[in-house]
């Protein structure tokens, strides 16, 4: 049995998506650990506006199985990988997160990438890797961004 049996993978829509994606596909592929892929669409923008945030979660979902599309098709079709699942939820990131998908998933690495936010970005707006490593009790691996890939 592999050191991690549940990985959750953290989706952000950014630049080092796809390297977050293989990078928990490696490990759940060398620990036959199940992968949940969660995604947040952030509702602070549209609280206000009255928007169906199903429709706007199915979009979400839909852009993320088209972006991610490869990864997708080779961890599905991965022997070693009990189980593949992509979850789409609006809410406010860090809460829904947490409350919707990392902890009924109960896994025992979150797996995330780094916007690599400038100090004052950073400062204004937090970021979610860091709410992770403080607030969740797995693992937390944070895939830095390559050359190239902001």
């Amino acid at each position: 049995m592999g050191m991690y049996q549940r990985i959750f993978v953290a989706l952000d829509g950014g630049p080092t998506q796809e390297a977050v994606a293989r990078r928990a596909a490696y490990i759940a592929q060398h620990n036959n650990a199940a992968l949940l892929f969660g995604h947040v669409i952030d509702s602070v923008p549209y609280e206000a506006n009255g928007i169906d945030f199903a429709a706007l979660c199915t979009e979400g979902r839909e852009n993320i199985e088209r972006e991610l599309a490869s990864v997708l098709a080779e961890v599905r079709a991965d022997d070693q990988i009990p189980s593949v699942d992509l979850s789409v939820h609006a809410g406010r990131i860090t809460d829904t997160l947490l409350e919707s998908q990392i902890e009924p998933f109960n896994p025992d690495l979150v797996v995330c990438g780094a916007r690599g936010l400038s100090n004052i970005k950073y400062a204004l707006v937090g970021s979610v890797s860091t709410f992770l490593i403080r607030n969740i009790d797995c693992d937390v691996l944070v895939v830095k961004p390559e050359e190239g890939d902001e």
